[in-house]
């Protein structure tokens, strides 16, 4: 009876781990503009969403993002995530010299990349 509980609360324990969402505090946090597509890439405390010019959310990542990584050097901090929902891969770059967010988005549809260099908007 003693194994069978530990079981259940070593179970109980790996579920809650991997059911928590990434860890965002390393991440700089903002707005920056896509200006090819209008579109406001924020990124907070607990969340990146994708916000209209209008200040409208049109995609929220919350609870969609899986495969999360951080990678901070003394050059800059570069984070990536697989959306399922979305069918793409995203790698954001924040280097140490400016302000700018550099974006390279995989679609699963074709073999050609998105990347631009976004302004920080606030």
């Amino acid at each position: 009876m003693k194994r069978i509980i530990l079981a259940c609360i070593a179970i109980l324990g790996a579920a809650a781990l991997f059911a928590e969402g990434p860890d965002f505090s390393k991440l700089p946090k903002g707005t920056w503009l896509d200006p090819a597509w209008d579109a406001h890439w924020e990124i907070g405390a607990n969340s990146i969403r994708i916000l209209d010019g209008s200040g409208a959310v049109v995609f929220d990542f919350k609870d969609k993002i899986k495969d999360f990584k951080v990678d901070a050097k003394m050059t800059g901090v570069s984070f990536s995530f697989r959306c399922d929902e979305a069918e793409r891969s995203y790698v954001f770059t924040k280097g140490t010299s400016d302000l700018d967010l550099s974006m390279e988005i995989q679609p699963d549809w074709t073999a050609d990349k998105y990347a631009i260099k976004m302004k920080m908007q606030k």
